[in-house]
């Protein structure tokens, strides 16, 4: 095997927007593409396109540096890359000189025949969070990562690599924070000290080019922001897919499905959705409907809109050979399917048996892909569950040999869930016209969230997976995916009536709150568990729901600057070691002000980390003193979840789905603290695009500490709020502070709490 390691530079050229500095062995490509975002690509093939799956800005023109006969620098105002010239090696630092993150200077970047890697100065206090659904702990230091999208069944918390890629991580030392997006869609790998000694990270790919972008803005939200203006942000999901959802492989028959959603009414458990899996299809035909047990699909979802359900279904790539299928017919007479070297199609067996796989990469067969979703939407169907899209085939191992038009699977394997998902959500928006349609994928790559929710996959029903669950969904919200789930009760085995309980409890506090479980285990609706269980699941689904407000302005807030709804600690503690401990490396702070502890169906009482600060236990108001840790009661009724001192929370009357408007009240509550909060409240109609063009309240709620007063700032938008009641709702004032109600409109209101 080859060995070239980056040499010597040779020639320096500046262009408009970008320098190229030439080598034997590669020629090097910087960019400045915001004060904070400096990309940097080495490749052995220049004339390539330069394209990216995952980025949707441009860089800033007339790139401004300076050389010498020793060094080139790059000086913005949030950042300086000194490029050593002999040999050639990139290193980042603050404008005053602190060191954010180095090339090794021996190894740099390398290539071993097509394999690219760059290996990197390892700090001494140096951690790493991020590349998005990885097990393991919240740090990542001492561990190795493989980057390869796949359908791992039956997975457990140690298994690597799962379904989706997000190559970004972040990294903590010296009181410092840098992110490095490593935008290659080839098999990735990462290290961060596992195997050199602790002397060096590294990462790496089996091909392409070694292309990264550095971000070094300080504090983790700031380089959340910025990865995520780099590759997009979450539009604002319809509001009835943040409500309960029911699903189940399979419920088999329109019957099933519609007696499902009206056990929910007859005993007034809150839900919004309802899912369709493979079953309700013709021999497993995407775009076709099962004749005998789902005839009438438009009368089912009429009926299911009526008792205000509304259903998603499930969707696959791969396209049944079968001749006579719509699909499959259309497909090869256009050439839209994957193929091998030689042209032929290539065949894999998947739920439909032998299935051809369509290339996701050409526009034309993402235009045809999207025209096809009228067999779903016309029938009612306003959600698509994009899955099997790593690409998934029984075995697993599709050959190198198979290309995807000019592209081979090995090079773009990790960007086919994605694909698909943004065929699946263009489609789908053009023909709903305004509507929103909802869309979830189990594959995904960088700047997937610009279209779709995730969810981690096939987890199995034991506490391990639930507290593992809960970490791969505040990883994705590192890396931009704030629309995240996992399957509430696990899709494998069968909980016990108290791990149900538990998970369905945190489930209240998970982005995307859905119950889900595989063909033989045991049902898991919440009737299924006895009318003391059923009560403790109604409440904590009613919860939900009552915080709905709330869970709403949060996404709206991950619309805005990439934060997401469930945040592990580290955002905003990184100087805390006790935040990285792996006894509360689970706990999450939801939204701004609600921090969840999760705990094991087992334990009765946690030990739960408080940060620094003054907490309140919600529900009872017990205040707690922050920057220690607590044992608290934890019965399987009532989570340990906080609210910190200062803390908004507004909230709503109970409703049975959001089709409901409630009692009109807002409820707002606050809890009292030494210093001053705000937050931002939002609300459209949750249906319709029309607040892209103004057509939404807003407004900024503030607590003044020191005065006790609370004002909210006159409402920004052409919505008219749902609300026409404002309930001030004080917490941890005593009880000479009462609680107070005025009328909700559009125009300033101050309120006096003493």
């Amino acid at each position: 095997m080859q060995t070239q390691v980056l040499g010597n530079a040779q020639q320096v050229n500046q262009h408009n927007d970008h320098i190229t500095i030439q080598t034997t062995q590669a020629t090097a490509k910087i960019w400045v593409y915001a004060p904070a975002i400096i990309r940097v690509n080495l490749t052995q093939t220049p004339d390539k396109p330069d394209t990216s799956f995952a980025v949707i800005q441009q860089p800033e023109s007339g790139i401004q540096f300076s050389e010498d006969d020793s060094e080139i620098v790059i000086t913005t105002d949030a950042l300086t890359l000194r490029v050593s010239k002999a040999p050639l090696r990139f290193s980042f630092y603050t404008p005053d000189g602190q060191a954010l993150s180095e090339d090794d200077a021996r190894f740099g970047v390398n290539w071993q025949n097509e394999r690219v890697v760059n290996y990197r100065k390892l700090y001494a206090d140096e951690k790493f969070i991020g590349l998005g659904e990885k097990t393991g702990d919240l740090n990542r230091r001492g561990t190795h990562y493989v980057n390869w999208n796949t359908d791992a069944s039956k997975h457990t918390i140690h298994t690597d690599p799962l379904y989706k890629t997000f190559p970004f991580f972040i990294g903590l030392h010296s009181g410092l924070t840098y992110g490095l997006f490593f935008d290659n869609t080839n098999k990735s790998y990462f290290d961060f000290g596992a195997t050199t000694d602790d002397e060096m990270s590294w990462f790496g790919a089996d091909g392409g080019d070694m292309n990264y972008y550095f971000l070094g803005a300080q504090g983790v939200a700031n380089i959340i922001k910025d990865y995520t203006w780099l590759t997009g942000r979450m539009e604002m999901p319809p509001l009835w897919s943040i409500g309960y959802q029911q699903c189940r492989y399979s419920y088999m028959s329109a019957d099933e499905v519609l007696g499902i959603a009206e056990k929910f009414r007859e005993h007034n458990i809150p839900a919004d959705v309802i899912y369709c899996d493979i079953d309700y299809m013709d021999n497993y035909k995407i775009f076709t409907w099962n004749d005998e047990a789902f005839p009438d699909p438009k009368g089912l979802v009429d009926k299911l809109k009526a008792l205000d359900f509304r259903t998603v279904c499930i969707v696959d790539p791969g396209i049944k050979v079968e001749e006579g299928y719509k699909q499959y017919d259309e497909g090869v007479a256009k050439n839209y399917f994957a193929t091998y070297t030689n042209g032929d199609n290539y065949v894999a067996n998947v739920w439909p048996g032998r299935c051809h796989f369509p290339n996701f990469f050409d526009d034309e067969v993402k235009e045809w892909w999207g025209a096809a979703f009228t067999a779903l939407t016309e029938p009612g169907v306003e959600g698509f569950w994009n899955d099997m899209n790593e690409p998934a085939a029984w075995g697993q191992n599709i050959p190198y040999l198979v290309k995807f038009g000019d592209r081979y699977m090995a090079e773009v394997r990790n960007a086919y869930g994605m694909e698909m998902t943004k065929a699946t959500y263009n489609g789908t928006r053009k023909i709903l016209g305004n509507k929103r349609p909802f869309m979830l994928t189990r594959a995904a790559y960088c700047g997937t969230q610009r279209f779709s929710a995730v969810w981690t996959g096939d987890n199995t029903a034991s506490d391990e997976h639930m507290l593992y669950g809960q970490r791969l969904v505040n990883s994705l919200g590192l890396v931009g995916m704030s629309f995240t789930g996992v399957d509430i009760g696990g899709y494998t085995g069968n909980p016990t009536p108290e791990l149900m309980l538990r998970w369905n409890s945190l489930g209240v506090y998970i982005p995307m709150y859905r119950n889900h479980a595989e063909i033989g285990t045991a049902m898991r609706e919440p009737w299924e568990w006895g009318e003391e269980n059923m009560a403790i699941i109604r409440k904590d689904i009613e919860l939900r729901y009552q915080l709905l407000p709330y869970i709403y302005s949060g996404f709206y807030e991950s619309s805005q600057n990439g934060l997401p709804l469930s945040r592990t600690l580290a955002i905003e503690h990184i100087q805390d070691e006790n935040v990285f401990d792996v006894r509360y490396q689970n706990q999450f702070i939801f939204g701004n002000s609600i921090l969840v502890a999760p705990v094991e169906s087992t334990k009765l009482i946690a030990e739960v980390y408080l940060p620094e600060g003054e907490w309140y236990r919600f529900g009872s108001d017990k205040a707690y003193e922050g920057g220690m840790a607590h044992s608290v009661p934890a019965p399987l009724n009532d989570l340990p979840v906080f609210v910190k001192a200062g803390g908004i929370v507004p909230m709503q009357s109970v409703i049975q789905s959001t089709n409901e408007t409630g009692d009109g009240i807002l409820y707002l509550h606050i809890w009292k603290g030494s210093e001053d909060s705000t937050f931002v409240y939002y609300e459209d109609d949750g249906v319709t695009y029309d607040n892209e063009r103004g057509v939404f309240h807003k407004r900024e709620i503030s607590y003044y500490a020191e005065t006790g007063k609370v004002t909210l700032a006159v409402a920004e938008g052409s919505y008219t709020s749902k609300f026409n009641t404002l309930k001030l709702i004080p917490h941890g004032f005593g009880k000479a502070v009462k609680e107070k109600e005025v009328t909700y409109g559009i125009g300033l209101i101050e309120i006096d709490l003493k």
